[in-house]
C-alpha cells in the first residue's frame, strides 16, 4: 500500500485541532501517534481519515452544528436577531455591515476549509492504496462530495477563493484567490465524479452522501451558476436533468406532515444530512434554545437564547396554510411567579422585541430541544440530537421546477407537477396555470422562501443569485434593526461577506472584498 507521507502530517494536525479545541472529552486518537510506516495500512485505519472529513463541518465550534453557520446569511429577509444581548456578530450582517474581525464569521469560514483539507488528504492517500475497489470508490466519492459541498458554500459566501486541491499547498500561505468560475470548475468536476463513485445507499450509515445526493447537489450548483455572478444560463438544462434523475429514481418522497420534517431524523425526505449525538459529545445547537425567546422560561428554569427569529415583513407575506402554521411561533408563553403561563401574541408590548419566532426549530428530536404543551413549557435546552438536513427532497423538486422552466422557455407540465407536490404538502392549492417563464420562476422562488424559511442560508443564496437586495431593502419593516446607510444607498457590495481578518493577515497578497 502507498504510505501517507505528507498526508499523515495534515491528518495529525487536523486531529489535534479538532479534538483539542472542542468541548468534547475524548481520549487521544491512536492514529495521531502512529508512524508514517504504519498509518493508513488498511480499511479500518483509512476509515478514520474518512470520518475526520465530517467532523469539522459537523461540530458546533467552527462547523455547522451551531448558529455560527448562518452568521453572514442574516442579511436575508427571513431571519433577524435580537437588537441587544450578545448578538452583535449576527446584527452586523443583519444590517448588511459585516466586519472582517467578526469572530462568528471566522468560524463560518474555518469549518468548511478544514473539511476541504481533510478531503484532499483522503484523495491523495487513495492513490495507489491497496484497498477493496468498492470501498475505495466510496471513500473517493465521499471526499469529492464533501469538498464540492464546502467549496459551494464558501464560493457563494465569499466569492473568489484559493483553489486548494492538494496537500502540498501550505495552508498558512495559500495561493492567490482564484476566480469564481475556476472554483465552480472544481465543484462540478468533483460532483461529476462523485455521482459515478458513490453507491445508491450506505445501509445503516445515513450520514454518508449517496449517488442521488451528489446529483441533487449538482443540480443546485448548476442552478446557482445560471445566476449571479456567472450568469451561465446554459446550465439550466443540466440542472433540470440532474434533478429529474433523482425524482425518477423514486428513492425519496415528501414527509406527509411538514412539521415532522423537523422532529425526525433521516426521514424519507432527507437526501443528505449531518448526524448529531449529544451523548457522544457532538450536539446540534441550532434547534431548541437558539430559536426560543429570551423571556420564555421553562418549568425547569431554563430560558431561551434568542439567537434568531423571523423578520416581520417575511412573516406578514407568508401564505395562509398549514405549513405557515407549522413554521412560525406567534404566541409566546410568559411564565408568572406562581408557575402559570400567560399566552401573549408576538406583537404585544409584553414581549421584548415584538417579533414572530420559528416554531419548527423549537422541538428538536423528540422534544430534546423543547418539551411543551399548548399552555406550558416543561423544559428546554441548547443541545439536541436532531440531524441538520443539508439537502431535502423538497429542494430537488423546486430546483427542477425552476431549472426546467428556465431551460424550456416556460414551465412544462412536469415543472408544475414538481412545485405542486410541495404546495400540496404545505396545504396550498395548485399553482396558477399558464404562467410565463419569469412569473413561474418567481413563484418557485417565493415557494422556496417559505418551504425553507430560516434554514441554513437557503433564502440568502436565492437573494444573491437573483440580485434581490434592492427589493428586500425596500420592503424591510421599520421595526427591524436599522440597515447601514451605505448599504441602503447601494447594496451592490454586500452580496459577499468579508474575508476574515486573520486570513488576510496570513495571506497579505489577498485583497479584501469590495465594500469592507
Amino acid at each position: 500500500m502507498k504510505k501517507a507521507h505528507k498526508n499523515y502530517l495534515v491528518f495529525v494536525s487536523l486531529l489535534a485541532l479538532l479534538f483539542g479545541s472542542g468541548c468534547q472529552e475524548l481520549e487521544e486518537d491512536p492514529k495521531s501517534i502512529l508512524s508514517t510506516e504504519t498509518f493508513l495500512n488498511n480499511e479500518a485505519e483509512f476509515e478514520g481519515a474518512v470520518a475526520a472529513m465530517y467532523r469539522p463541518i459537523t461540530n458546533a465550534e467552527v462547523g455547522w452544528g451551531f448558529t455560527f453557520r448562518m452568521t453572514s446569511y442574516f442579511g436575508a429577509d427571513d431571519i433577524t436577531t435580537d437588537p441587544g444581548l450578545n448578538k452583535q456578530p449576527f446584527r452586523e450582517f443583519d444590517r448588511l455591515q459585516g466586519t472582517s474581525d467578526n469572530d462568528f464569521a471566522r468560524r463560518q469560514w474555518e469549518g468548511p476549509w478544514q473539511t476541504i483539507y481533510q478531503a484532499n488528504n483522503v484523495l491523495e492517500s487513495l492513490e495507489g492504496a491497496d484497498l477493496d475497489e468498492e470501498y475505495a470508490a466510496a471513500a473517493e466519492g465521499q471526499a469529492r462530495f464533501l469538498r464540492a459541498l464546502c467549496y459551494f458554500y464558501l464560493v457563494r459566501t465569499y466569492g473568489k477563493l484559493p483553489a486548494v486541491t492538494s496537500t502540498s499547498i501550505d495552508i498558512n500561505n495559500l495561493p492567490q484567490r482564484a476566480e469564481v468560475a475556476e472554483i465552480y470548475d472544481i465543484i462540478t468536476n468533483d460532483l461529476d465524479m462523485a455521482e459515478n463513485l458513490l453507491p445508491v445507499s450506505f445501509p445503516g450509515e445515513p450520514g454518508k452522501p449517496t449517488r442521488n445526493a451528489a446529483k441533487s447537489l449538482y443540480s443546485d450548483v448548476l442552478l446557482t451558476m445560471a445566476g449571479w455572478p456567472l450568469n451561465r444560463t446554459d446550465t439550466y438544462a443540466l440542472s433540470a436533468e440532474k434533478a429529474k434523475e433523482v425524482i425518477d429514481s423514486g428513492q425519496y418522497s415528501l414527509v406527509p406532515d411538514y412539521a415532522e420534517v423537523f422532529k425526525t431524523n433521516n426521514n424519507v425526505e432527507s437526501v443528505f444530512s449531518l448526524q448529531y449525538n449529544v451523548a457522544g459529545g457532538l450536539p446540534q445547537r441550532g434547534f431548541g434554545s437558539s430559536a426560543i425567546p429570551l423571556e420564555e422560561v421553562a418549568q425547569s428554569g431554563a430560558s431561551g437564547w434568542q439567537d434568531y427569529c423571523a423578520e416581520i415583513t417575511f412573516f406578514n407575506n407568508a401564505p395562509e396554510c398549514k405549513r405557515t402554521d407549522d413554521t412560525f411561533y406567534t404566541t409566546l408563553k410568559l411564565r408568572n411567579e406562581d408557575g402559570t403561563y400567560d399566552l401573549v401574541p408576538w406583537d404585544s408590548p409584553e414581549t421584548r422585541i415584538q417579533h414572530p419566532y420559528f416554531k419548527k426549530f423549537r422541538s428538536g428530536l423528540i422534544n430534546d430541544g423543547c418539551e411543551e404543551t399548548e399552555t406550558t413549557i416543561v423544559s428546554m435546552g441548547p443541545s439536541t440530537n436532531k440531524t441538520l438536513d443539508i439537502i431535502r427532497y423538497a429542494s430537488t423538486l423546486l430546483n427542477y421546477a425552476e431549472a426546467s422552466a428556465m431551460a424550456s422557455g416556460g414551465p412544462t407540465s412536469e415543472s408544475y407537477n414538481a412545485i405542486n407536490l410541495v404546495r400540496d404538502r404545505a396545504g396550498l392549492p395548485p399553482l396558477t396555470p399558464g404562467l410565463g417563464q419569469e412569473q413561474f420562476r418567481d413563484s418557485v422562488v417565493y415557494e422556496k422562501a417559505y418551504e425553507f424559511a430560516g434554514e441554513f442560508g437557503s433564502r440568502w443564496f436565492d437573494i444573491v443569485r437573483l440580485q434581490l437586495l434592492p427589493e428586500v431593502i425596500a420592503e424591510r419593516h421599520p421595526n427591524e434593526i436599522p440597515l447601514a446607510e451605505i448599504a441602503k444607498a447601494d447594496p451592490t457590495n454586500y452580496y459577499l461577506a468579508p474575508i476574515p481578518f486573520n486570513e488576510l493577515a496570513k495571506n497579505p497578497h489577498w485583497e479584501q472584498n469590495p465594500g469592507y
